[in-house]
């Protein structure tokens, strides 16, 4: 078992199609964890392991590997590209120590890159670059080098070059070795650097050196009086300035054709930060909750956090978690600090190619997997039951596209909040609810790959089919006149009779107040026994509103006057009386059809700004303010939530994906009369 000063939490991120998966099976392969380096693209990958992900060929969720390089342990986890699975990239980011950005060589910094790059930024991360597929035609080095600088930081620091570009690829210059790599298949040749770029490399070293000497005072000091540092102070010095994120080195090589491999395991072992130089983690203490700390030893009180979970057939629920401090066992007994139980830890596994090894304990710094929890998800705590303690989850982005989900049968309807329930637990970036005022469910996820794959996974799954649609929009009724009525219940046919009668007035009230009953009777004109029974059927007439059969809120209404009769009258004569009167006042009241508007806040470069305006003005949206935030800006406005609907795709078709946004409801706001006339109108041909 790796001390904790040996292991190392990385994950491997950047946009879809740069190569991770490709990465992690190449390193994988390297730390002998699996004999043969599986492809994407046959579907032979360890870490594509889902149906969905070999079929699709693209990673849906993050995956964790265990690989020993060296005397290292590497804790490593593949993450998806794509930006619909980006709830997968904030779980692992929120455990790793470090990370290793991939950059494809033909394109540079993508959409993706900064995506991922600005969360690294968010937890502090330090990070390498490892510019991938240099075999690949219009492979650029220089090129990811200078977008490196210009879009993600000026630290970017290259600390290999390439031999060659695309077809012409054959190695690698280690500018901290001062040595060539050239590779032919299964093999590599160390050798002495190619004269034609002798020069370049020597002028990158020692921009290297100097970068190395700055981020240190000591060093710094060493180099100005001697020109130089030693080969001892340039690796040190090299480690200490990744950690302060001081340098982001840049790497290259190409993990299909296995070049550059070894070279970045070297640098990931020898440069990247292990738990203990990342140093405490503070939490908070449930009992007083005040702030605390953990530091990773395994002598301490044992807590970890749960990053991901997973459900499997045949093993049951999966929780990937990391120990910050002290240690735990299969079979110990555990406090989860955010369910409130007490749990005990399954079977420990870690994951090694394709085999899931047992282990009997994790110690801090480390990551495992613990099988069969009862009362433990994404983000919670567990912890020594004497000593609790709640550690930050990840800040999981909300959902931003949704979709009315229908069971084809009865059969599915039994069967699908269960699959909903399970599918929403394995990934918090999915919700859904019961919309109950239309009889269907609303399942919301990252965009609408995200939501097909759910949908998918419904029927293979769990044998579940659904018919899809468009999710209904809550409308909502209200008045804008002050108005009386009568409602007068009178039935005789034979015996005892039916007779209620009362008069009450409507108003309307301020956006958001509701409904109000005012009891206003006065001289004994109605017995108080009967007044509740007014308000019941007033109440009860609300749920459906005369223009199109939504709620009617924001009204007063006052029962000021009525009549009874000493035999015929009674409670379901006057609950009667209520509704009739309600629906009568309520038709001459002036009655308008509500909407909800949402605020919402677009991000995107600035060169996007007019047609995001325009798009949003055409969708009846009114511009709030714009804000700069680094290169970005952030558009704040007011929406209507019916005109959002796939707003994700038209947001993504506007800024070739550079955009993201966030939406929550605000108010409810008159429609204006045309449109209000066509969701009428719609509404009862529907009914028709």
């Amino acid at each position: 078992m790796a001390e904790v000063e040996k292991i190392r939490n990385i994950a491997l991120m950047g946009h879809g199609g740069c190569g991770k998966t490709s990465l992690a099976e190449a390193i994988a392969y390297h730390c002998k964890v699996t004999t043969r380096i599986g492809r994407v693209d046959d579907g032979t990958t360890i870490c594509d392991s889902d149906q969905d992900e070999r079929e699709r060929k693209i990673s849906i969720g993050a995956s964790l590997l265990s690989c020993p390089w060296r005397d290292y342990k590497i804790n490593l986890i593949d993450t998806p590209g794509y930006a619909d699975f980006f709830g997968e990239v904030v779980g692992a980011l929120r455990v790793v120590d470090s990370t290793v950005l991939i950059l494809s060589a033909s394109s540079g910094v993508e959409v993706g890159t900064e995506k991922v790059w600005d969360q690294t930024q968010q937890y502090s991360l330090p990070s390498i670059i490892f510019v991938n597929k240099m075999d690949k035609e219009n492979a650029n080095f220089r090129n990811s080098l200078n977008l490196s600088r210009e879009r993600l930081s000026p630290k970017v620091t290259p600390i290999q070059i390439p031999i060659g570009e695309g077809s012409s690829f054959k190695g690698i210059v280690d500018l901290l070795k001062n040595k060539a790599y050239t590779y032919s298949p299964g093999k590599v040749k160390e050798g002495d650097i190619p004269d034609e770029l002798k020069e370049e490399a020597g002028n990158l070293r020692e921009k290297l050196v100097e970068s190395i000497a700055e981020s240190n005072d000591a060093l710094l000091e060493r180099y100005l009086e001697s020109g130089s540092l030693s080969e001892e102070e340039i690796r040190e010095g090299l480690k200490k300035a990744i950690a302060a994120r001081s340098v982001i080195p840049l790497l290259c090589g190409s993990a299909l054709k296995d070049v550059g491999i070894e070279l970045l395991l070297d640098i990931v072992g020898d440069s990247l930060p292990s738990p203990v130089n990342r140093g405490e983690i503070g939490g908070i203490n449930p009992k007083n909750e005040e702030e605390e700390k953990r530091v990773p030893d395994e002598s301490e009180s044992f807590s970890c956090l749960v990053f991901k979970t997973k459900v499997e057939p045949h093993v049951g629920q999966m929780n990937f978690f990391r120990v910050y401090s002290g240690k735990v066992s299969s079979g110990e007994e555990v406090y989860n600090t955010i369910s409130q139980n007490r749990e005990r830890m399954g079977q420990l596994v870690i994951v090694q190619g394709r085999e899931q090894k047992k282990v009997s304990e994790v110690r801090a710094g480390d990551m495992a997997i613990a099988l069969k929890l009862k009362h433990t998800n994404t983000g919670d705590t567990l912890c020594s039951p004497s000593r609790p303690i709640i550690l930050e989850p990840p800040k999981f982005p909300e959902p931003i596209i949704s979709l009315a989900l229908k069971p084809s049968s009865k059969k599915d309807q039994e069967r699908l909040s269960t699959a909903l329930g399970e599918l929403v637990s394995e990934d918090p970036t999915l919700n859904w609810h019961m919309e109950h005022e239309f009889g269907e469910a609303i399942i919301s996820g990252m965009g609408e790959l995200h939501l097909e794959i759910l949908i998918e996974r419904l029927k293979k799954k769990f044998g579940v089919e659904v018919v899809l649609g468009k999710p209904r929009i809550a409308y909502r009724e209200t008045i804008r006149a002050k108005v009386k009525a009568q409602g007068k219940y009178k039935k005789q046919t034979g015996g005892r009779g039916q007779y209620g009668d009362c008069r009450i007035e409507i108003e309307p009230l301020e956006l958001g107040k509701g409904f109000e009953f005012v009891n206003d009777i006065f001289g004994g004109a109605l017995p108080a026994k009967y007044i509740p029974s007014v308000e019941k059927g007033v109440k009860e007439a609300i749920v459906s509103g005369v223009l199109a059969g939504y709620p009617v809120v924001d009204v007063k209404v006052t029962l000021y006057d009525g009549s009874f009769h000493e035999v015929d009258s009674s409670d379901i004569a006057f609950k009667i009386a209520g509704s009739l009167a309600f629906k009568k006042a309520v038709q001459e009241a002036k009655p308008v059809l509500l909407e909800p508007v949402m605020n919402v806040e677009v991000l995107a470069p600035e060169e996007y700004m007019g047609d995001l305006n325009g798009d949003l003005n055409s969708r009846r949206g009114r511009i709030m303010g714009i804000e700069a935030k680094g290169r970005n800006q952030i558009i704040k406005a007011q929406v209507p939530l019916s005109e959002m609907y796939k707003y994700a795709t038209s947001l993504k078709s506007i800024t070739h994906g550079q955009g993201a946004y966030s939406m929550k409801f605000s108010h409810y706001e008159e429609v204006p009369l045309r449109i209000a006339q066509e969701i009428i109108t719609q509404l009862k041909k529907k009914e028709e």
